[in-house]
């Protein structure tokens, strides 16, 4: 459904301010999509959360989260980064797409809420969502409560730090899960700090750093390799962290 992603450099204004500062973008030409699984891995700051957002709205879908349906908007920090994007797709028509962010999928909760408590000639919108409000439920609840419930396959679907709100072993579920909808024909966007879902199958991964955006083998990224030093030996890394000088 996603073909590659660039930026139209013409169009760029200044390229000393945020986001196009970022060296993750600042050498950005032209990056591959052609996979059931794309995935942004990187520090905090690198701008992976700017650039799932740039893609959601070229998508259609809300920033703040939610489907093309949803149009709430608490607080505008889109940055311009989609208005310059070229993102090449072929997507076929009602081709269904979500953008889920974890830092603000309590307010996309909150939004259903009120919007359920209106009158409607359908059906409440919790009805997709398995039938129960999303406040009633854990965070991580709800997260799978998504996946199972509202998206199914050839659907095209963004989530942002899916793992934040989930237990380990939950990680798991949502690889199986991720893994059944590809099956039938379902495409995602990941941004994650998880070497459980950077995992995944034959996910096209980016790593994004101060030299840059570059594709990344799994065992090549900076978060694995440093959860494999942490796990073979914790207490001598933590021995290094906390000594004096």
């Amino acid at each position: 459904m996603l073909l590659s992603l660039r930026i139209d450099w013409d169009r760029v204004g200044r390229r000393d301010v945020y986001p196009f500062d970022l060296p993750a973008f600042a050498g950005l030409d032209e990056i591959d999509l052609d996979a059931p699984v794309v995935m942004f891995v990187g520090a905090n700051g690198s701008g992976k959360s700017t650039l799932m957002e740039a893609i959601a709205v070229q998508l259609g879908c809300n920033p703040e989260g939610g489907s093309p349906n949803f149009r709430f908007d608490t607080a505008n920090t889109l940055s311009d980064l989609h208005r310059v994007m070229r993102l090449a797709r072929r997507i076929p028509r009602n081709t269904d797409r979500f953008f889920y962010r974890a830092d603000a999928f309590h307010v996309l909760a909150t939004e259903m809420r009120r919007l359920d408590a209106e009158s409607s000639f359908g059906p409440p919108i919790k009805t997709f969502y398995g039938g129960q409000d999303l406040h009633e439920m854990s965070h991580g609840q709800s997260v799978m409560r998504l996946l199972r419930h509202r998206f199914r396959g050839r659907g095209l679907y963004l989530m942002d730090e899916p793992e934040a709100a989930l237990a380990p072993e939950t990680q798991l579920e949502v690889i199986a899960r991720i893994v059944q909808l590809c099956g039938e024909g379902a495409r995602f966007v990941l941004a994650t700090h998880s070497p459980l879902l950077m995992a995944l199958p034959g996910a096209l991964i980016y790593e994004l750093d101060e030299t840059g955006i570059a594709r990344r083998a799994y065992h090549e990224l900076g978060h694995v390799r440093l959860y494999k030093r942490f796990l073979g030996d914790p207490h001598s890394v933590v021995a290094r962290l906390t000594a004096e000088d």
